[in-house]
């Protein structure tokens, strides 16, 4: 039904007349003149609405063109909008059409902005970002990266990480690592630098970083040699082995330890020694050229001492993924000698070197904190709370500096080659996965045990000569008949079947 205002046909509604619309009047047809009709709505609540339409002829055919809905639109807007269809029809052009031309532009005009501001924040992407993405996709280490996040997060991002990619440049990264060769930690500016220059490597190759850096790498810049203490040589930084002074010196240092705390009135107040599992470590890394950390890692089942084998699965092993290797290791009698005093300490568990619960091994990192908690004078750090803190491992004066764990695999290494033993039966004893032609990788099959088996025993025999057959190098005062008695009880398990090389 179509109504029309009281002033009559053709003529406007007001806005009282429209206010005093009842609910009744639902979908019925109001007139307001010049092609414009309104349509009643009412919601649920009985709130009338008017939609308005501009009726107009195109092309033959009747066209309708929303004007807008009362109360929303005010009166005079629809109007205005009837009033500008009427006119864009008398020029020819269809309103509907124009609107949707103006709605599209409108989107158009969106999508630009959107496509600018992402341009924009491509254009100023962080640091931040281009670090969380090269540490999620670009590198991967043994250790799942935290070395590489725990250098970053502390010396690098705090001071550039908000700051975008395209503005960081050789000078800002060269102060990172000045302030870093301030605080005394030149190794460590040296490592984070190399990470620096990987990084910045793998953004080059990549969108959006790679249209980031287009003045160049800042990194390719920085010659670290530059930055460093004058007295720190960096072609040394990994050269340190222990002289047979030194390793007569570490054995009196176990001994003597010991035998204060033995002999000590209260031991709750005396200072302990290394402890005795650790004091084992150090001297199987010292007699079998191994890794500390693939030695913690050891369980029972993979040692077998009455065949003088250690098995170490690549699991255990360093290397990159793909390329690690299972080893195979022929024990001396000095190594068996303190794999035997080791079981007498944990044979009862599944581990040589297990975990305060048993469940598991100790960190692979536990012996090397031992180490240098003993010997702070290297050390520029505050004293550690519940770590020893003292010098009583260092050795000879400290002309030498700083000694660790992996220093006595260098040890074993270089004594070898001082006995004669060639440099490719030393690397296999060491584990390397060896470089070369695909061709001969492929052919050559040899997998030297006996060479290596002469080799260990050769290196045993030097630290018995160096230490003294006559002394022991045992931390507890186990004998030959209590520790085989120990072995013979806790039955140190066979290595599994199929593991065994033929060589053995």
């Amino acid at each position: 039904m179509t109504r029309y205002p009281k002033s009559g046909k053709g003529r406007k509604w007001t806005i009282l007349e429209l206010k005093a619309i009842p609910p009744a009047w639902r979908d019925d047809a109001l007139s307001d003149g010049d092609g414009l009709v309104g349509s009643v709505r009412v919601t649920g609540n009985e709130s009338v609405s008017v939609h308005f339409r501009y009726g107009f002829r195109w092309q033959g055919r009747r066209g309708w063109h929303y004007c807008g809905t009362w109360p929303t639109s005010s009166l005079d807007d629809i109007r205005r909008a009837r009033e500008l269809a009427s006119e864009a029809v008398k020029a020819g052009t269809n309103p509907n059409d124009s609107r949707n031309a103006s709605r599209i532009e409108a989107q158009r005009q969106v999508q630009l902005t959107l496509q600018a501001e992402t341009e924009r924040l491509a254009a100023d992407a962080s640091l931040r970002s281009m670090f969380d993405q090269w540490l999620r996709d670009g590198v991967a280490r043994k250790d799942g990266n935290a070395e590489i996040l725990r250098s970053f997060e502390k010396d690098l991002l705090p001071s550039l990480g908000q700051r975008p990619v395209r503005t960081i440049t050789e000078q800002d990264l060269r102060s990172v690592l000045r302030n870093m060769v301030a605080r005394g930690v030149n190794r460590m500016a040296v490592n984070l630098s190399r990470d620096i220059s990987q990084m910045f490597g793998w953004a080059e190759k990549r969108q959006p970083w790679r249209r980031l850096l287009t003045e160049g790498n800042p990194a390719d810049l920085i010659d670290i040699e530059q930055l460093l203490d004058p007295d720190y040589d960096l072609s040394n930084v990994c050269s340190r082995t222990l002289t047979a002074d030194e390793i007569r010196e570490l054995r009196a240092i176990f001994a003597s330890s010991q035998a204060a705390y033995s002999a000590a009135p209260d031991r709750r107040k005396a200072k302990r020694p290394v402890q005795s599992e650790t004091q084992i470590a150090l001297w199987l890394c010292l007699s079998t050229c191994c890794r500390i950390g693939e030695l913690l890692m050891t369980q029972w089942s993979h040692v077998n001492l009455d065949a003088a084998i250690w098995f170490i699965p690549k699991e255990n092993a360093k290397g990159f993924r793909g390329k690690k290797q299972d080893q195979w290791v022929f024990l001396s009698d000095f190594a068996i000698e303190q794999f035997r005093a080791l079981s007498a300490l944990t044979g009862r568990t599944a581990w040589c070197f297990p975990s305060r619960d048993a469940r598991s091994h100790v960190g692979v990192k536990s012996v090397s904190k031992q180490v240098g908690d003993r010997q702070m004078r290297f050390k520029n750090r505050k004293a550690l709370k519940n770590r020893s803190n003292d010098n009583t491992l260092v050795l000879n004066g400290g002309v030498n500096g700083e000694w660790t764990p992996h220093d006595l695999r260098r040890t074993a290494a270089t004594t070898m080659q001082a006995l004669g033993v060639g440099p490719d039966v030393i690397d296999r004893c060491q584990n390397h996965v060896l470089a070369g032609s695909r061709v001969r990788r492929h052919y050559l099959h040899h997998d030297y045990a006996d060479e290596k088996r002469a080799a260990w025993r050769l290196l045993g025999a030097e630290i018995q000569r160096i230490l003294g057959a006559h002394e022991r190098t045992e931390p507890l005062p186990i004998s030959t008949t209590q520790a085989t008695t120990v072995n013979r009880t806790l039955s140190v398990p066979q290595i599994v079947q199929g593991h065994t090389p033929a060589a053995a």
